[in-house]
């Protein structure tokens, strides 16, 4: 089944009184940026039922299997109405050596970025699952709405509160190469989406509007990974492109080409609507909240919007 004409798998709305479990797929973080995080979360009159215990073992936040059952006990919890991730950094990729589709037993709001690709990725290949790839509870939450390194308010309460469609997003970039389409939101960190090339859940791209996003790359390192995920096929009927604006990534020599010239000479050539320097994912800006598995129509013109034809929840 492509992507094009999978059913997406929808999780129950999220509002002021839900009940919200935080899970640790990943890295660990420091307490004074988790207490910040939940108090944004309680500011909305979100309940904080179940918090993860995470200890840091090396760059992860404890061994893989205690990690993977916070994971799986915090989704099918009759006490939990969704999930938001305490950071990423590194290790979600470990808790798919445990069979997860087993043992999925309730559809649950997912919300995260950055490593949580690999996981979102995941539950959609293999679930049909829409996911969120937005602010988590230490990366984003912590620093508060319209903050500098923190999120959207407007974008991230629509996408997990919104049963309608029609809802318009402002990308706040600009136009690599205008035009509109229409396609399936998808996507995630760049370097992760490229590391699903081989594995079961490999991402299929087809139909979609792609969202790329990283940071700390050099403009050859993005190159590299555009290069592969051209000669993979990846942007083959790809229907638009939405990239991050790669914070910390800045040529190593004065003169260079930049990321954005880079994107815009690999991706160009494939002639759909291409948006450069939207504030997904690794940003400094306050970060949008993008669902992902549901229909949108792009449009590339001036700083771009995408309008979501479809909730990524239902009531």
């Amino acid at each position: 089944m492509t992507g094009s004409n999978r059913t997406p798998r929808k999780p129950r709305a999220l509002a002021a009184g839900s009940r919200l479990g935080v899970f640790a797929p990943a890295s660990p973080a420091e307490s004074v940026e988790m207490i910040a995080g939940l108090a944004e979360l309680k500011r909305h009159g979100f309940q904080i039922v179940a918090n993860q215990d995470s200890k840091a073992e090396g760059y992860f936040a404890g061994p893989s299997l205690e990690r993977t059952n916070g994971f799986l006990g915090t989704l099918n919890s009759d006490r939990v109405d969704g999930l938001v991730a305490l950071r990423g950094g590194y290790g979600s990729n470990y808790l798919l050596e445990f069979e997860l589709e087993k043992s999925l037993a309730n559809l649950k709001c997912v919300i995260g970025f950055s490593d949580l690709t690999t996981l979102e990725i995941f539950l959609w290949q293999r679930c049909n699952w829409t996911t969120f790839y937005g602010p988590m509870v230490a990366a984003g939450l912590n620093a508060g709405p319209g903050a500098r390194k923190g999120y959207d308010e407007s974008s991230f309460l629509q996408a997990v509160g919104r049963t309608e469609g029609g809802w318009k997003l402002r990308l706040k970039g600009e136009a690599v190469l205008a035009g509109q389409s229409r396609g399936r939101v998808l996507g995630g960190s760049l370097t992760l989406l490229e590391a699903t090339i081989g594995t079961p859940w490999e991402l299929d791209t087809k139909d979609s509007i792609l969202i790329l996003e990283d940071r700390g790359m050099k403009p050859y390192q993005v190159d590299r990974v555009l290069m592969h995920l051209k000669q993979a096929g990846k942007f083959e009927g790809v229907r638009g492109i939405v990239l991050g604006d790669f914070p910390e990534s800045e040529p190593a020599v004065v003169g260079a080409p930049t990321v954005r010239e880079v994107c815009s000479r690999i991706l160009r050539p494939f002639g759909v609507p291409i948006i450069f320097g939207a504030p997904v994912g690794h940003t400094v800006r306050p970060m949008l909240t993008i669902p992902l598995g549901i229909q949108a129509r792009l449009d590339a013109d001036g700083e771009g919007t995408l309008e979501f034809l479809e909730s990524a929840v239902v009531a």
